[in-house]
């Protein structure tokens, strides 16, 4: 990344966390040494995640929580393929191997059970985003629909018109940033470590079913000085947990 190589950026995005202090947060791209370096700083927060690579080695979906607010009861990690379950497998068009990290969270305060599953589709392959999207609702669909479900990700495709985010509304999710009340920033999440840009497309999304509503979502422009934390756009929602009968 050059002049916003990580050592250059790790104490903004550690800044831009620190701000918002989401309970969840979903990363993609996420290397171990990053991972122990936001929790080294925000020691509130512990993570989960192992490499995408043979080894376990490589790139993370980690996902960091808030300690005092959930505890995580199970953990899976699966690959976007037709093998899900076996480890660094690749198919379809995807130009690299892509994994999902899922955590079923205990929620102290409700005693509720949160699902979050954080992923990255592949940024060439556009059958391989349309069958990740299908694999993901598989993989969710034997969770109650009294439940509530959360996936995150860099999905690499444009939100409203692609298929791949299609298939997620088809089967009954939500995008947060169209179902909040409040809405704040530019419906643009990739960067490239600069200003946004207003033909920019929103890749990064946030999506739920069950019992949540959005009070407000928003694509944070936090940076120092023009130095952005990251080459997309950190996204938040803030949801609220409703009532189930």
């Amino acid at each position: 990344d050059g002049p916003n190589h990580w050592r250059h950026r790790k104490d903004i995005l550690v800044e831009s966390i620190r701000r918002h202090a989401p309970d969840i947060i979903g990363t993609q791209e996420c290397l171990e040494f990053q991972a122990a370096y936001i929790a080294e700083k925000l020691p509130e927060y512990r993570w989960i995640g192992i490499g995408r690579d043979p080894g376990g080695k490589g790139e993370m979906t980690a996902i960091l929580y808030k300690k005092s607010v959930l505890v995580p009861i199970e953990c899976r990690h699966f690959w976007l393929s037709e093998t899900p379950d076996a480890p660094s497998s690749k198919s379809w068009d995807s130009s690299l191997t892509r994994i999902t990290t899922h955590v079923r969270f205990h929620h102290a305060a409700t005693g509720k059970f949160i699902h979050c599953f954080n992923t990255h589709f592949d940024h060439r392959g556009e059958e391989a985003r349309i069958r990740s999207a299908e694999l993901m609702v598989e993989q969710a669909s034997a969770i109650p629909p009294d439940a509530p479900v959360i996936f995150i990700g860099d999905f690499n495709a444009a939100a409203e018109t692609s298929r791949p985010w299609a298939v997620f509304q088809e089967a009954g999710y939500q995008d947060a940033w169209l179902a909040a009340e409040h809405r704040e920033g530019p419906p643009v999440t990739w960067g490239a470590f600069k200003a946004p840009d207003p033909e920019g497309n929103r890749i990064d999304w946030i999506l739920f079913r069950g019992p949540l509503s959005v009070r407000h979502a928003e694509t944070v422009l936090y940076n120092e000085d023009g130095r952005y934390p990251s080459d997309h756009y950190p996204v938040t929602a803030k949801f609220v947990l409703l009532e189930t009968s």
